[in-house]
């Protein structure tokens, strides 16, 4: 039995991943699913949310655990468990990017956001807060931005619980060293058909690193939802 620790993305909760505790569970193993500060049933105001808050909560979950935990961060949540790894390497197994945000020393997302290569401009699909706190979704590209291979039904439901996503944590930039954070097994799922985090993106920020284990999913950014027996397969292939 291994325990794996789902953390969401951005604008998301850990209701993203119901589908995938319960089949984690049938196969044997445990599951915890948090909501970030600001997100799911967490209703810290957003003003407050910042990077260290991100890691606080998650950090407090792993010192609770008697041994390793498979941590799984996805989209945005690649950078608060890379910084979580740094203060915590003894309590994590395997660091698991699921189509996520994959940062080098002092990098901000934001930073590697603007790395991405785009062969034509296409408009945003973020809305900044006037004080500049947080971002709200453009809804007519939250389908084709997250959700390509999803069906309706599970599109509705997760529009329905969309937040707002707090801004300060895309401007600080995480502290990784290679004798802590560099020491822990990385695993790297793209998603090749991924309108979030283009793939060239994915390929570019796992490429910095040596000795990444590379799984690939014909998926949209939302693999949770699109792919669950895929995606859950290959969780467990990471617990031999």
């Amino acid at each position: 039995m291994s325990t794996f620790v789902l953390v969401h993305g951005s604008w998301h909760g850990a209701w993203c991943w119901e589908k995938i505790i319960p089949r984690l569970e049938e196969a044997g193993h445990r599951v915890i699913a948090l909501d970030l500060p600001g997100h799911g049933q967490d209703h810290t105001p957003v003003s407050q949310v910042n990077l260290k808050s991100y890691t606080d909560k998650l950090s407090a979950i792993l010192e609770k655990e008697s041994g390793k935990v498979i941590l799984v961060g996805h989209s945005m949540a690649g950078l608060v468990i890379s910084q979580t790894a740094e203060y915590l390497p003894e309590k994590i197994e395997k660091l698991v990017y699921l189509c996520a945000y994959l940062p080098k020393n002092n990098q901000t997302l934001i930073q590697i956001a603007q790395n991405e290569k785009k062969e034509k401009e296409s408009p945003s699909i973020v809305i900044i807060s006037e004080d500049e706190t947080c971002m709200n979704l453009k809804d007519e590209r939250i389908k084709d931005s997250f959700y390509g291979d999803c069906v309706e039904d599970d599109i509705i439901k997760a529009k329905e619980k969309l937040c707002l996503e707090p801004l300060a944590p895309f401007f600080t930039p995480v502290q990784l060293t290679d004798a802590r954070f560099g020491r822990i097994p990385r695993v790297y799922i793209e998603t090749l058909r991924d309108k979030a985090i283009s793939i060239a993106l994915q390929r570019d920020m796992y490429n910095e690193y040596p000795n990444n284990r590379i799984i690939t999913l014909d998926s949209d950014h939302s693999p949770f939802f699109s792919h669950p027996d895929e995606l859950t397969s290959h969780f467990i292939q990471l617990t031999f």
